[in-house]
């Protein structure tokens, strides 16, 4: 059954054939965030769905840290950003991953949490699931706990939730 926010991604998203390569269909959800409604009801699903279960939210650059902000406020939740490779000053972790049209590098700073601090990671899209499986990663070796992982979209011909193993999902759009 569509929940508010399901209804909200549903009216507003757009695509674009062929961007950013050829063969490419992009889902874009800046529409979605652009409209006051369906963003309050984007982060009140997502904070609700996982209300209890963390102690601080990861957002992914860069959409994800829309997300991961708002939720963040509304549950009175700290925030850490996960950047693409370089961004970061100080001591660091790396992963390096593949995406659906090339590779790339995530960084997380280490030691802004207490070691075993309970961590939900947020996103605008999952698809092949490689983004957040390195963030997933990157979450586990800081020393912290992984509770979750929400999106906004998800793509299931591209079968990325394969590579999330055991970690509980949620999506708001399943296409």
């Amino acid at each position: 059954m569509p929940t508010p926010a399901a209804d909200h991604v549903t009216a507003l998203l757009a695509s674009y054939q062929d961007f950013p390569e050829t063969g490419i269909l992009f889902r874009d959800l800046n529409p979605v965030f652009a409209d006051a409604l369906a963003f309050r009801a984007l982060i009140d699903e997502l904070a609700g769905r996982f209300a209890g279960q963390f102690d601080a939210v990861a957002g992914i650059e860069a959409r994800g840290f829309l997300l991961a902000a708002a939720v963040g406020y509304a549950a009175g939740a700290a925030v850490l950003a996960v950047r693409k490779g370089g961004k970061l000053p100080g001591s660091v972790l790396s992963e390096n991953y593949d995406l659906e049209y090339g590779s790339a590098c995530l960084e997380l700073e280490i030691g802004q949490l207490p070691e075993g601090s309970r961590v939900l990671v947020l996103d605008d899209v999952l698809a092949t699931g490689g983004t957040i499986a390195a963030t997933s990663r990157l979450v586990r070796r800081a020393g912290y706990r992984l509770t979750g992982v929400g999106v906004v979209l998800e793509l299931t011909e591209l079968l990325g939730r394969d590579r999330l193993g055991t970690t509980p999902l949620h999506t708001i759009v399943a296409l």
